[in-house]
């Protein structure tokens, strides 16, 4: 999957840098690496580390999610994450909320009124 993805980004780079008409050096310069370098990344040879993947986003003025967009793994993750997400997150809020004492559900219960929020009683 990794090499996988490597391509896939190499392309999405190459894609938004000629849409900008922008050359490999003038994005290498950009973020302080060789032409080669960035030949690689499009090539998807090498990887591109998080950070120079936020210089590039940053550079190449696209979210960072631009680069996963399109990427069949990173799609079903992201279907996988909505659907569990709210269960996973209820379960987890339940348990803690259950395990609080007497007195810190109060304290929780009266923060929530001031944010103007309404709890109903779940143990």
């Amino acid at each position: 999957m990794e090499d996988n993805f490597n391509k896939h980004l190499g392309s999405k780079l190459k894609i938004r840098r000629l849409a900008l008409g922008l050359t490999q050096t003038k994005v290498a310069k950009a973020i302080n690496v060789t032409f080669q370098q960035i030949q690689k990344y499009e090539k998807g040879t090498n990887g591109v580390s998080s950070i120079r993947l936020l210089q590039l986003s940053n550079y190449l003025k696209v979210p960072i999610n631009y680069f996963f967009e399109d990427f069949s793994e990173y799609l079903i993750n992201l279907e996988k994450s909505k659907e569990g997400h709210m269960n996973v997150n209820y379960n987890f809020l339940t348990k803690l909320y259950s395990e609080l004492s007497a007195e810190q559900k109060l304290k929780f219960n009266k923060s929530l009124q001031i944010s103007g929020t309404v709890i109903s009683k779940v143990v």
